[in-house]
């Protein structure tokens, strides 16, 4: 199976557009099946003097696997009254093809009479599967063609955190450890097992023993040293002075352990290096801190990190960086399908890549499994005057950016600004944008003065002007020291 193999498509062009290219674009970016498929649209041919039937069938027959999409539509009719979909059903059965059957929606009324006569053709020789939308119809496509090369010998059925470790035995499970997590489980969400419940019952209650042995999965979470099997499960945590990655690493740190120790231990090493405030003891015995980025939010973004990096497909460890401006979370392995880095700022449902780390992570109470985490961030940077987070894919990685406070009364007053800017500034942590027209409101200065006050802010590397000089433009606060016009603004030239 060292050459791809080539999945044809076969449908109604037009009323299932969106999931057809749906199809192609899972089958391209997802790291396993690329490897192994290549996806075959009629509409991304370019022209060509050649009949559209010779083509379509000629490529039927050079595909590995026939994928039919059925709606509603039966499509253009030969002169035998037959569609070209059909004939490519019937083309792909002729041959002996591998055929996946895919029916949208499960009404078959609504259906062109020599659709349902196709849906039950297909029916009566191979089992079909119902979606109703394109995140369905992509889990369902995914599954099959997991399932498929599995049968032939290509991948291992299960996930990698299911699969037992390599010489791994229940002696290289740490027991305290486990203890210590049903315990807290049990005060947390009410798991059903006794603080001295035997290892083995807790991890096969748990689903992580695969016969004997502990799985990956078990290991990563309780081993006494992960480390030995899984090598790059670790945390890499370095702290820069600047705003870019530079050598040598004013300090680094690597944190190794289970998974709960490297959550809490990269959260520590965080917040020590954050600027935070001490209060008064007015109201308790200890003085309150509060720091730069609300902990809440960079542990969250260490702990999505941990629960749905990918531990099989790289040979990267998670890595934190914290810049002057900004802290930078990243993980190997992309977004799963259907999400995309802007459903994240919005209600989702929780795609999980490891749903065994998962199911422990929400049993410790460290995660909520409702697609709710980002949510949470997004809505303590506001509260707390500071730019959204920013979720991103580069590459093989996920990175999630947390914005600090570089805007400090100190870096501000350095910046020479008048009093009137030094409180746009304020304003401007709230309300996420302002136009020349809220700034006259703002201070009652003339249109004028306004410009003259704002063009300064984006000179100085702290506003950004968004659109055109006119009607429609604002500024908004620049959400790190590296977004400067005139090159990145450090400490040393802010």
């Amino acid at each position: 199976m060292s050459a791809k193999q080539t999945i044809f498509v076969s449908s109604v062009q037009k009323e299932l557009v969106l999931e057809r290219r749906a199809v192609k674009d899972f089958v391209q970016a997802d790291p396993l099946l690329s490897r192994f498929f290549e996806v075959f649209l009629f509409e991304d041919l370019p022209a060509a003097d050649l009949r559209a039937d010779a083509v379509y069938l000629s490529e039927v027959d050079r595909c590995t696997l026939y994928l039919g999409l059925f709606g509603n539509d039966y499509g253009f009719e030969d002169t035998q009254g037959i569609s070209p979909t059909e004939h490519e059903f019937d083309r792909a059965s002729a041959l002996g093809k591998p055929r996946l059957i895919y029916v949208r929606g499960a009404d078959d009324s609504a259906r062109h009479p020599k659709m349902r006569a196709l849906v039950r053709k297909a029916g009566d020789q191979l089992i079909r599967r119902r979606f109703g939308d394109a995140p369905e119809l992509i889990a369902a496509v995914n599954a099959s063609l997991v399932e498929y090369l599995a049968q032939r010998g290509a991948i291992q059925t299960r996930p990698f955190e299911e699969q037992p470790c390599t010489s791994a035995t229940l002696v290289d499970i740490d027991a305290q450890a486990l203890t210590d997590f049903v315990h807290r489980a049990r005060h947390e969400r009410q798991f059903p097992l006794a603080d001295q419940t035997p290892v083995a019952q807790v991890l096969t209650h748990l689903n992580l023993l695969e016969g004997a042995q502990p799985t990956h999965a078990a290991v990563l979470l309780f081993g006494s040293n992960p480390q030995r099997y899984l090598p790059t499960a670790e945390i890499r945590c370095m702290h820069f002075h600047g705003t870019q990655v530079q050598r040598p690493v004013p300090f680094y740190r690597i944190f190794k352990g289970s998974l709960f120790q490297q959550v809490d231990q990269a959260t520590d090493f965080v917040l020590s290096v954050l600027n935070r405030a001490v209060g008064t003891r007015s109201k308790s015995s200890q003085s309150p801190v509060t720091y730069e980025i609300p902990p809440d939010v960079v542990r969250e973004a260490i702990i999505n990190a941990v629960a749905h990096r990918d531990y099989a497909a790289s040979g990267e460890a998670i890595q934190v960086s914290v810049f002057v401006d900004r802290v930078e979370v990243c993980n190997p392995g992309a977004l799963l399908p259907p999400l995309t880095p802007d459903d994240l700022r919005k209600a989702h449902r929780s795609v999980a890549r490891n749903p065994r780390l998962c199911d422990a992570l929400f049993l410790a109470h460290y995660i909520e499994k409702y697609g709710t985490g980002t949510l949470m961030m997004v809505d303590e940077c506001r509260s707390h005057g500071l730019p959204e987070p920013r979720f991103g894919q580069d590459g093989p990685e996920f990175m999630v950016t947390l914005w600090r406070n570089w805007l400090t009364p100190e870096r501000l007053a350095r910046l020479g600004l008048n009093d009137r800017q030094r409180q746009a500034v304020d304003l401007l942590r709230n309300r996420q944008r302002m136009t020349n027209a809220d700034y006259q409101a703002a201070f009652g200065v003339a249109r004028r003065t306004a410009h003259r006050d704002l063009a300064d802010l984006v000179d100085k590397g702290v506003l950004t002007m968004v659109g055109s000089i006119g009607t429609g433009t604002y500024y908004v606060l620049n959400q790190g020291a590296t977004n400067g016009p005139n090159g990145p603004v450090t400490p040393e030239n802010k």
